[in-house]
């Protein structure tokens, strides 16, 4: 119709059916339309046409319900494809924008409920199109349907078509059709369940022959919503109803099977995944028998899952889908079991994959899978498999400790479990360097559960698990890599100790019965397997951490009998480390009968058990477990309950010590704990006690032959014991014992695991302290021992015993002297018994000189009993010299008289001295040594200490040294010390040891190093006290002037001598010399102009003092001597003018540029100031070296070291070697060249501001 004629069409309709056309200036009859599109004849291009003509504004406004049963009609009407996808467009078009979709749903779900299009091509058309709108998401199509019975039975006969287009679009509607029948209140699930075994059975059909990816995906869809729905269990019930016909068609699980290998194979992943959805849901279904999974598993279903897993490039859907499905088919477990073989080189890259994402939804599977893999089939992991997994686990491990990723409970389980199966497989002990990877593993499990125990005790208990297991790796597998082995069992070790151990001890109060058990068997099984060094070491630790109380609280809060035997058990086991194998068999034996609370544990003691063998085991038990626990001062009661415990014990069961019931291990546990816990009620002031208990105690341990040395008994109980004189003799008898002991197993008794064990220390700590009877006690055995002509063996070995605790104590020395070691040692030289035996000699020999070295000098009285030693000594030398020479012995004993005449100038030991410096036969003996030493001249270079001449002439040197310094105090007044210089006069008031300085100054010349540094601090004594004598009458000197040249020459030339204390020593005896003032040092060539060797001196030491960068604190030291000679010159009333050419401005200025708070000695400082008293310092120098000065006292107080005054550990001396060292640095410790560290440095320091303030004043 045109637009001219508006009125009606050219077939006479009326102008209100009609539209406008939508290009405009024409309209259309709806009428003329629908007749055109009815006509099955009408042609294609017209209708086409028309149809593309419509314009929907309007006819939605007002014509949509007219054009729907048209739309339907022809749609069954056109067998056109692009005709019917345009009619589809309408329809869709007409759906959307108006409410027509359940016209439109019920007349073409009424055309196909009616077959009358006998599934045509047609039908494609018209299904197609009721797929369109049942995919409408605005309104349920499912409730227009008019019967929907018969529209899903002719669907399902559809699905018997060979048309595969047709059964893809009969699929999706049926699919859409499942959906919706979910959200209705009818029947709609009834009805597809009606036709399930039918519908199941072909749309399986429908799967396996389709190879279209849209078919399956319908396909595969629709039967994922009827496993939902338990479509598949109902049918399996039918089969086996019908079990007993005869049918062709194979059972629906084989089907299934058959049906999803194609859409697995797919390359749409789409598919796949849809596919491994549906098997998810197949198998996941509530009442899905095990068979069937089992059926699926035989019919290969596993393989292909695995190889889509192989081709899923680890994409997390594919992953997700395909770990959800293996993990079902794992619960088949002997069909799966081959199945996982084969893929379980696709599950490690999986495993990397999901490692590193926390949380990932098949994470727990994948490791489940690897694990069952691992422990049903070890043969098949490979070397390369299992490090790369255990590096990946340790990481995931590593991560959760250190609190970057979390992990589920079951996660970490199965990584716990998968650790422990790779550890058996025989491919893991061919890896040593594993053991790295496994040690932080373990660590990082136990240290990432310490925090969440509560929340999740099984995941400690599997990570303890795991802790076991490394360490019995670690144990079987220690013969074959020894190294990584132990490091790996270190390691569990230090994790008790350091981590668990601590924890528990917190944690104990909040933590269940299992976790405790766990704990407890953990340790347990390190003091039962463990080395016997690292056992003791981490029994150690326990006891340290009061483990025996700690014991105790897991029995009081867990009174179950698992806690009981463990903590008992364990507690044995602990004895066993700690005392001895099989010392806590009295606990193992007791276990069921021995309480649980340590005061029903003193109750039990407390009772009488005579003809009551448990209860005797009980008691055994007991005291054993007070025993250890008091030895490591862990307290499991109150004391005073303990000691009446223990008093009530004694006192019940006396008559079964009388009868020797008791055996000695149980007799020493009593005593100890007895003795401790007496001790401790002293300390406390809780004194009273029992004294019947105690009587029966001190009977008992006079009676029986306990053994001290192998005792573990605690430091309080001994020092009780030893307070105690009722048993002083049995307690004699005993240290006896350990002498014995000590002396047959070398330095120190055996040592047993125990800390507690009686050795050297424990006793020598009795011997000093002074507040018992241990020094009186060795004392009195030695003498007892003498007088009772006991072996040499026994003296000797309490001699050496004696040393030792001198040697680990000095103060044991004064204890030692206060009772009377002076008797025992004048016994011992004065019977005829031991007067032969050189060893027992020489034994107390180095004891006497250790006593010496040590003892404090007001300690020592000066009483006959040393004189009569010194003489026996003095006696036994000479005649050893006449007859053998100089022996060690007779040396030994030189260095005797050596510290006897050092202790003379502190005003004790005189008459010993006395005797020493004035016996006329051993000074003889010494004074012809030393001629005899001095003629051998230049030859003396060659007798140094390695030579029996060197060594004899240093010892005796050495008493030279001693005996000038005693003279004063044994002698007062009474040496004429000029003799000592004066050549001329050879005789002497006293015979005394007489060293000439002529025959020093022979041997410091020509003597070797260690004659020379002895010599010149002889010396350097001399001339002190002639300096000294000197200035005390103000008398001159008597000596020859040659003489006197002589000794300075010799004197010069040593002054810049290698070793700085000779060079020192010399220095000093030269400034000496040349402060003689009384002397007529004008006219004499020692100290004038023409004394051009200490010109040479000075400037040497000023030149080398300027040069800039030379002046090290090293360098310094090295000029000290020339220091002193130059102050020496400085002082003189007339400085030789040669000195101011020395120190001009330039050489001071220069030393003073060189200064530094760090290397300014207390020389330098003493050097300037008789440069400042010289007038030798201009006011610009002096005030820079008082810049100086500030700068280095500021220093010195800054940096004071604190640890001056420590007690320095007192070295052991038991041969010549030991003794010439010793006594050569007393000897040095006494010299006037001795730096005292800040303190002179400071005082000189002062000592140069105030002279500078008193020149100021002038």
């Amino acid at each position: 119709m045109d637009s001219q004629s508006q009125e009606s069409c050219c077939q006479g309709h009326g102008s209100d059916l009609s539209i406008q056309s939508q290009e405009g200036g024409g309209f259309i009859c709806l009428v003329c339309l629908s007749n055109l599109i009815n006509t099955p004849r009408s042609p294609t291009l017209h209708v086409s046409y028309a149809l593309s003509q419509l314009s929907l504004q309007p006819l939605l406004s007002f014509h949509a319900q007219f054009l729907v049963s048209p739309l339907v009609h022809a749609l069954s009407s056109f067998d056109d494809q692009p005709i019917a996808c345009q009619l589809i467009d309408v329809i869709t078009a007409l759906c959307h924008a108006h409410d027509v979709l359940p016209e439109f749903v019920f007349r073409v779900s009424d055309k196909l409920s009616s077959g009358a299009l006998a599934w045509s091509r047609k039908q494609l058309y018209m299904l197609h199109c009721f797929g369109v709108l049942l995919n409408c998401q605005t309104n349920n199509p499912y409730v227009h349907i008019k019967d929907k019975e018969a529209l899903i039975s002719n669907l399902v006969k559809g699905l018997e078509l060979p048309n595969e287009e047709i059964r893809g679009e009969i699929l999706f509607v049926l699919y859409k059709l499942s959906l919706q029948c979910t959200h209705t209140d009818g029947d709609g699930a009834d009805i597809l369940f009606a036709f399930c075994p039918k519908l199941l059975h072909l749309s399986l059909e429908a799967l396996i022959k389709t190879q279209s990816d849209d078919v399956r995906l319908n396909c595969v869809a629709l039967l994922t919503i009827l496993a939902q729905k338990g479509a598949f269990i109902d049918a399996y019930a039918n089969e086996g109803d019908n079990s007993m016909q005869i049918t062709d068609r194979p059972s629906l699980n084989i089907l299934f099977a058959e049906a999803i290998k194609g859409p697995l194979l797919s390359s749409d992943s789409r598919v796949q995944i849809s596919t491994l959805d549906l098997i998810f849901h197949y198998l996941s279904c509530q009442d899905t028998p095990p068979k069937q999974i089992q059926a699926l598993v035989e019919e290969n279903v596993v393989d292909y899952v695995f190889e889509v897993l192989r081709l899923s490039e680890c994409k997390d859907q594919a992953v997700n889908s395909c770990l959800q499905v293996l993990n079902i088919f794992s619960t088949a477990e002997q069909a799966f079991r081959k199945r996982l073989v084969v893929g379980f080189t696709t599950l490690i890259p999986v495993l990397h994959h999901v490692a590193q994402v926390p949380f990932h939804p098949v994470q727990s599977q994948t490791l489940k899978l690897i694990g069952n893999c691992i422990s049903d089939s070890p043969e098949i992991v490979s070397t390369s498999q299992v490090e790369e997994i255990i590096h990946l686990l340790t990481k995931m491990l590593k991560r959760y400790a250190d609190g970057e990723v979390d992990l589920l409970p079951e996660t970490f389980i199965t990584a716990c479990s998968i650790f422990v199966a790779l550890l058996k497989l025989p491919s893991f002990h061919g890896t040593s360097n594993l053991a790295t990877s496994v040690q932080e593993a373990s660590k990082h499990a136990v240290l990432a559960c310490l925090s969440i125990s509560a929340k999740n005790p099984s995941q400690l208990l599997y990570s303890l698990y795991l802790l076991n297991e490394v360490y019995a790796y670690s144990l079987e597998a220690y013969s074959t890599c020894k190294t990584s082995c132990m490091e790996l069992r270190n390691s569990i070790v230090d994790i008790c100790t350091s981590h668990l151990l601590p924890w528990f001890i917190m944690v104990i109060n909040e933590i269940n019965e299992e976790i405790v058990l766990g704990i407890l068997e953990t340790f347990h099984s390190i003091l039962l397997q463990c080395s016997v060094i690292q056992a003791t070491e981490f029994a150690k630790t326990l006891v340290s951490s009061s483990w025996f109380s700690v014991s105790f609280g897991c029995l009081g809060l867990f009174p179950t009998e698992k806690i009981k035997w463990r903590v008992y058990l364990m507690l044995s086991s602990l004895v066993d480390v700690l005392l001895g194998s099989d010392t806590g068999q009295p606990i193992r034996h007791a276990v069921l009968c021995i309480p649980s609370d340590p005061l029903d544990l003193l109750f039990l003691l407390g009772q009488k058990s005579s003809h009551n063998s448990e209860l005797s085991s009980c008691h055994s038990a007991v005291l054993l477990i007070l025993h250890t626990a008091a030895l490591y001062d862990d307290r499991l009661a109150d004391e005073k309950l303990v000691l009446a415990s223990l008093e009530q014990y004694i006192l019940v069961n006396s008559s079964n010590f009388h009868c020797g019931a008791a055996d000695s291990l149980t007799m020493m546990w009593l005593v100890n704990l007895y003795s401790l816990y007496r001790s401790l009620a002293e300390m406390s002031y809780q004194i009273p006690y029992s004294q019947e208990a105690e009587r029966i105690l001190f009977h008992l341990v006079t009676q029986n032959d306990w053994d001290m040395p192998s005792a573990e008994i605690h430091p309080l109980s001994l020092r009780w014991l030893f307070q105690q004189e009722k048993i002083s003799n049995v307690m004699s008898h005993q240290i006896l014992k350990f002498c014995r002991s000590n002396s047959s197993n070398g330095t120190d008794v055996v040592q047993r695991k125990c800390s507690q064990t009686i050795n050297n220390k424990v006793i020598a700590e009795l011997v000093a302290a002074g507040d018992n009877y241990g020094a009186a006690l060795l004392v009195r055995l030695w003498i007892q021992l003498v007088e009772q002509e006991a072996q040499a063996h026994d003296i000797i070995s309490v001699v050496n015993f004696m040393e030792t605790t001198i040697n680990m104590l000095p103060a044991a020395s004064d204890q030692l002297c206060l009772h009377g070691i002076g008797n025992a040692i004048q016994a011992l030289f004065y019977s005829s018994t031991y007067s032969s035996s050189t060893q027992t000699f020489m034994a107390v020999s180095f004891l006497l000189f250790n006593i010496l070295r040590s003892v404090h000098p007001e300690i020592l009285s000066d009483d006959e009993t040393w004189l009569v030693v010194t003489m026996k000594l003095i006696d036994y030398l000479i005649s050893m010299v006449a007859v053998c020479g100089w022996t060690h012995e007779s040396l030994l004993v030189i260095n005797i008289f050596s510290l006897i005449l050092h202790h003379s100038t502190n005003k004790v030991l005189l008459e010993a001295s006395k005797a020493i410096v004035l016996n006329a036969s051993l000074v003889s003996t010494i004074n012809s040594t030393i001629v005899e030493a001095c003629s051998k001249g230049p030859a003396l270079i060659d007798c140094d200490e390695g030579t029996s001449t060197g060594e004899t002439l240093i010892f005796l040197l050495l008493l030279h040294y001693f005996s000038l310094r005693s003279l004063h105090a044994v002698l007062p007044g009474a040496v004429d010390w000029h003799n000592l210089v004066n050549p001329s006069n050879s005789k002497q008031s006293l015979p005394m040891i007489n060293i000439p300085c002529r025959d020093l100054c022979r041997l410091i010349h020509f003597g070797s190093p260690s004659v020379k540094l002895v010599t010149s601090h002889c010396l350097l004594e001399l001339f002190t006290i002639l300096s000294n004598q000197k200035n005390k009458e103000d008398g001159e000197l008597e000596c020859s002037m040659g003489f006197l040249v002589s000794t300075m020459a010799i004197l010069e030339g040593l002054v810049f001598y290698s070793d700085i204390r000779v060079a020192m020593n010399c220095g000093l005896c030269l400034s000496m010399i040349l402060e003689w003032e009384k002397l007529d040092l004008q006219e004499r060539r020692i100290t004038t102009t023409k004394n051009y060797w200490c010109r040479l001196i000075v400037e040497e030491m000023a030149m080398s003092l300027a040069t800039p960068s030379l002046a090290s604190e090293s360098f310094i030291n090295y000029h000290k001597p020339a220091v002193h000679i130059a102050v020496s010159l400085l002082k003189l009333d007339k400085i030789p003018g040669w000195m101011r050419s020395v120190f001009d401005d330039p050489c001071i200025a220069g030393i003073i540029g060189n200064l530094g708070p760090s290397n300014l000695s207390t020389e330098m400082v003493l050097l300037f100031r008789e440069l400042l008293n010289s007038e030798l310092l201009n006011a610009e120098q002096i005030a820079s070296l008082n810049h100086v000065l500030q700068a280095c006292r500021k220093y010195r107080y800054t940096n004071t070291s604190h640890d001056e005054h420590e007690e320095k550990m007192f070295t052991k001396v038991d041969d010549l070697g030991q003794v010439r060292q010793y006594l050569i640095q007393l000897m040095s410790s006494q010299s006037l060249c001795v730096d005292n560290g800040d303190k002179r440095l400071l005082e000189e320091i002062e000592m140069f501001f105030r002279t500078l303030t008193v020149e100021d004043d002038r």
